[in-house]
């Protein structure tokens, strides 16, 4: 047999419990991801390194959390310096293009591909620049996002078609080559605008959908830093009732659709016979909060933002499902292990291969230095316990066990103060999260300077959502 193919399929806010093989979700068809879940090995405590797209991106690529790889936020991405596992497979014979999304700064950095097809960098090479300036909570108007909901057609579904019909292209281009290959392929959806293609929105009447989980007395959304997120990125404001279930049946469209996607790029490996030697990684950069606790899109901790889906299914992978958190730093140091090559040292000492031992004392950390957070957001999971600390402010302590749900925020209870000091101490001992708030702040500084200066940065234009000309 070949020496085997890797095959990194990304998508953008893909919600974990948004697929029937996580939640066994009543209402949303994924069969096809599903029918990957079935044959292989899942992850049930997966996250992304940041619940916001550019500092997420560059982390998976690098294996390294976001204070190693300095891209702290949507206007810092990365440009190729630090090695990835793209790098990794390119240098070492491998056909390694990507085929999509990239979130990084420009084509003319190496970002370690060997040729990048339809790719999508950051706006203008700089990115959001306007989420530098992160005292501000009155920069960003989230109203347009109520008004795109519902059946249509958008410039981001277009996009995802194309380049699912180049990957078909270019796989069956590989049926008979000799040379084995990595893979990246990156959908915008489900991603907003949440204008659904009108027979997926049609799997779903919007008065049958649940409504957003409305914010809880006693979930921590009335933590200072959550309110001035809320005020910041308040994009449930246009919303009634109405508008809030169509927008759900939208995303669960959407999902359908990513579904739909990735259903042809398996059949294509199927009739190629690639499919006896390729490993498939699914996974999404972050989730979607959805409405849920009055938040939409991402950049909270909450599981809804912060929880990811990811599959690993392939020859030689045995089905299975792990329990024990992981990171998607982990992808770079898995994909050279499935490429049979060396791992050692080339990634950050937190990133583990997921085809090697549980650790069940691995602790998990997530960060977020962007827009509406006016300190650092860190996040971090160790077994059944998950801590967001935020540097001046009282910290969130949540039992996943008892309280999936995230209803009871147990930081300012004294019966666990003890457990609050420990996971504090953990959260350190992976990254000095006071200084890592403060180096934070004084990078997007440096880059405010660079940019010119607040005013100048104001003067620029804004937009919600990368924009696309498909």
């Amino acid at each position: 047999m070949a020496a085997p193919n890797v095959i990194v399929i990304m998508t953008d806010e893909l919600r974990r419990d948004c697929l029937g093989c996580y939640a066994g979700h009543p209402q949303v068809q994924t069969p096809h991801i599903d029918a990957l879940a079935a044959r292989g090995l899942r992850f049930d405590a997966a996250y992304t390194p940041s619940p916001i797209c550019v500092p997420a991106r560059a982390a998976i690529a690098t294996g390294r959390y976001v204070h190693e790889t300095g891209c702290y936020s949507n206007a810092q991405p990365y440009a190729g310096a630090q090695p990835s596992w793209h790098h990794a497979l390119r240098n070492a014979g491998r056909a390694m293009p990507s085929i999509g999304k990239l979130h990084f700064r420009s084509g003319a950095d190496d970002n370690g591909f060997e040729t990048e097809i339809d790719p999508l960098y950051v706006a203008n090479g700089q990115g959001w620049v306007h989420g530098l300036m992160r005292e501000r909570n009155d920069l960003f108007d989230a109203s347009g996002f109520a008004t795109h909901i519902g059946p249509g057609d958008d410039g981001y579904t277009r996009f995802d078609e194309t380049v699912c019909a180049r990957t078909e292209d270019w796989l069956r281009e590989q049926a008979d080559a000799a040379k084995p290959f990595g893979l990246y392929v990156s959908f915008l959806r489900p991603h907003y605008p949440l204008t659904c293609p009108q027979a997926f929105y049609d799997l779903y009447d919007p008065a049958t959908v649940p409504l957003p989980r409305p914010r809880g007395a006693n979930d921590g959304t009335d933590h200072p830093v959550l309110a001035h997120m809320a005020q910041a990125c308040d994009y449930d404001a246009p919303f009634d009732d109405d508008m809030r279930r169509v927008a759900v049946a939208s995303y669960y469209g959407l999902c359908s659709f990513v579904d739909a996607l990735v259903g042809r790029i398996i059949a294509v490996l199927a009739e190629t016979g690639l499919d006896a030697n390729t490993t498939v990684i699914f996974t999404s950069d972050h989730g979607e909060c959805l409405g849920d606790r009055g938040f939409w899109t991402k950049m909270v901790m909450y599981e809804e933002s912060v929880a990811v889906p990811l599959i690993i299914a392939g020859p030689d992978i045995v089905p299975d499902v792990r329990r024990d958190p992981v990171s998607l730093i982990d992808l770079a140091p898995t994909v050279l292990d499935l490429s049979g090559l060396p791992q050692e040292g080339v990634f950050s000492k937190h990133a583990r291969s997921l085809l090697g031992p549980v650790e069940p004392d691995r602790a998990i950390l997530s960060e977020y230095h962007d827009y509406g957070a006016p300190v650092g957001m860190f996040m971090l999971r160790h077994d059944k316990w998950k801590l967001v600390a935020y540097p001046g402010h009282p910290s969130q302590l949540f039992d996943l066990a008892a309280d999936p749900g995230e209803q009871h925020d147990l930081g300012s209870e004294p019966a666990y103060a003890a457990t609050l000091a420990q996971m504090t101490a953990r959260l350190d001992a992976i990254a000095d999260h006071r200084a890592v708030n403060a180096a934070a702040l004084a990078s997007q500084e440096v880059r405010i300077a660079e940019l010119g200066g607040r005013d100048a940065i104001r003067a620029q234009p804004n937009y919600d959502h990368t924009p696309v000309t498909y």
